[in-house]
């Protein structure tokens, strides 16, 4: 059975990301894979710093490298912040990069987001692709861009839009037939 990872770049109470997370996770256990969602501030982690090498890595970078070397699937969503992925994810990207063996060569990741403005995360998820891709990890075609956020989701948190639900699916697909051979 693949195993799946799933987190958001937003910790933060009600956040649309943590909701998107929570549907590609059930999307992912409706297929067969077995998934663990993450809260990424249960792994706290200083600002990356290379003076704190190679002592003082955190445990959390550590634990985290760790249960990404194990997975199959990792699917991450993130809000945009000016134009970029979240200040969280960007340390979180920082310390598992410095991680040995790189806990990126294995999983296939899928990418996604909500925003509140209308372009729902595309100039953020760009540039999350392009961080990943450099270190090593293969990430599916689909962007699941979504927004504007505040007509996303109806009152129990269930997507609206037709067109969305279908980009669901396909990543889901694409993150569950990819591999790394």
């Amino acid at each position: 059975m693949k195993t799946a990872l799933t987190l958001s770049g937003s910790i933060r109470a009600g956040s649309y990301n943590q909701k998107l997370q929570h549907i590609v996770s059930d999307k992912l256990s409706q297929a067969g894979v077995e998934v663990n969602a993450l809260n990424l501030g249960d792994f706290p982690m200083p600002i990356f710093n290379e003076d704190l090498e190679p002592d003082n890595v955190p445990e959390a970078a550590v634990k985290l490298a760790q249960l990404w070397r194990e997975a199959d699937i990792i699917f991450i969503a993130s809000p945009e912040y000016n134009g970029s992925h979240t200040p969280l994810l960007v340390n979180t990207l920082a310390w598992l990069s410095r991680q040995s063996p790189s806990p990126f060569r294995h999983a296939t990741f899928g990418i996604g987001g909500v925003s509140s403005g209308k372009y729902g995360t595309l100039w953020s998820l760009s540039h999350l692709r392009e961080s990943l891709t450099k270190v090593g990890a293969l990430v599916v075609p689909t962007l699941l861009g979504i927004g504007p956020a505040s007509q996303a989701f109806d009152e129990a948190g269930n997507l609206t839009e037709a067109g969305v639900i279908k980009k669901i699916d396909t990543i889901a697909i694409e993150m569950t037939h990819f591999n790394r051979g």
